[in-house]
């Protein structure tokens, strides 16, 4: 069974910074893809980052300047430093991984419960 826990969210005022944290627990052998999505109220889910296995990052155009994705993946680890903020980032952030748990079983997506994150003065 695998586990992704999110952490490090909370109330921070405009221009401000968190660093959220992933952590994947479980029967893991191969992490290729961290993913963080985000979710507004009345929204839809949206990507936000990803950090593939080899390190290799990418961003949405409306974060890129202002959000980091970082991570060890052999670790089962990933972070998102979220720098600039403004109200209109004010979500619950969510971890995605695509990783396998056995190396007879074909690749699959997992999802943590999520992190909010509300900016406001």
């Amino acid at each position: 069974q695998v586990q992704l826990v999110e952490s490090g969210g909370g109330l921070v005022q405009p221009g401000g910074s968190l660093r959220l944290s992933c952590v994947a627990s479980g029967t893991i052998v191969k992490i290729y893809t961290m993913h963080w999505y985000r979710q507004a109220p009345g929204n839809q889910r949206e990507l936000v980052a990803s950090i593939t296995d080899s390190g290799n990052a990418n961003y949405v155009d409306s974060t890129k300047g202002r959000f980091t994705i970082s991570g060890d993946l052999s670790k089962n680890t990933a972070y998102l430093q979220l720098s600039s903020l403004r109200p209109e980032d004010t979500a619950v952030y969510y971890c995605q991984a695509r990783l396998r748990t056995s190396w007879f079983r074909g690749a699959a997506d997992y999802w943590g419960q999520g992190t909010l994150v509300t900016v406001s003065s």
